[in-house]
């Protein structure tokens, strides 16, 4: 399956003229300390702190995003998750390196980076480095003010993309937290995301996502025209991660629903007062 290229409108939409992307799951080729549960969709490094390398199963789509969420961490590592793209078919390599930075990387047509919120921001060609910077995203809105995230020509629902706490007392703060994006960028339950965005010369920016916030084009001058297969390293104090499966086309009045009863409770455990369904209920609380 090879990526798509054709040139994108603005805020462009999924329906029947392009079609949503399939589910996302991890490739059958990973690191040798990395298992996959029979879903493909839950990636947990069983050993030391290295060996760590994961790939999508498919090559994404422009405007897909491989969206990960934190679900274990393991203290005593200095390090964390990257994220990143790769030319290279994981079927074809004769071994997966012992790491993606810079071992992959090394290899050629791979471009990983590890997660901080103030990383390696590009600046287009004789753009000074302060204006970029300057440029960057700011602090993003709330979901029911602004639920897309536009990012070049794409525009994503935003639900999904942000990382939500364990039901509890306090959840309605810490959600509040994984919202604003005030949490450490690797901190358990964030979600991080890879997508590209293709330009009309054949080359594609790629961008990584924060709990809901663009960062801006980590890489530029991708070949848009090439399969781009996303990059999952399972590094040092991060070990395990989930896959999480976004909504592209216009949110569901079930979302939507629920986005209005969160915001209607003090917090996510009062939704077992409400009289309604056990079904949405619990699609409330967990999703």
């Amino acid at each position: 399956m090879a990526a798509a290229s054709n040139p994108v409108e603005l805020g462009a939409s999924w329906g029947p003229a392009r079609p949503e992307p399939p589910p996302t799951r991890f490739h059958r080729v990973h690191g040798a300390n990395i298992r996959v549960d029979p879903s493909g969709t839950r990636a947990t490094r069983v050993e030391s702190f290295a060996h760590g390398v994961c790939f999508s199963r498919e090559p994404l789509v422009p405007g897909q995003v491989f969206l990960v969420e934190i679900e274990e961490k393991e203290l005593g590592w200095c390090g964390h998750l990257r994220l990143g793209l790769t030319a290279l078919d994981p079927a074809s390599l004769a071994a997966v390196p012992e790491f993606s930075l810079p071992d992959l990387v090394n290899l050629g047509h791979t471009w990983v980076f590890a997660i901080t919120r103030h990383h390696n921001r590009v600046p287009r060609n004789g753009q000074p480095q302060a204006e970029a910077e300057a440029a960057a995203p700011r602090r993003p809105p709330a979901l029911l003010v602004e639920p897309y995230l536009c990012i070049e020509q794409f525009r994503i629902p935003r639900d999904r993309l942000v990382g939500r706490s364990r039901p509890g007392l306090y959840s309605h703060l810490l959600d509040q937290l994984y919202e604003l994006n005030v949490l450490p960028p690797t901190a358990r339950r964030s979600r991080l995301g890879v997508l590209f965005c293709p330009h009309p010369d054949g080359t594609a920016d790629m961008h990584i996502v924060i709990n809901g916030e663009d960062m801006g084009p980590s890489a530029r001058g991708l070949p848009a025209a090439q399969p781009l297969y996303a990059v999952v390293d399972v590094f040092a104090s991060t070990k395990s991660v989930r896959l999480v499966q976004l909504e592209y086309g216009l949110p569901s009045l079930q979302t939507l629903c629920r986005l209005v009863i969160q915001r209607s409770v003090v917090h996510r455990l009062a939704i077992d007062g409400l009289h309604l369904p056990k079904g949405l209920k619990d699609f409330c609380k967990y999703e």
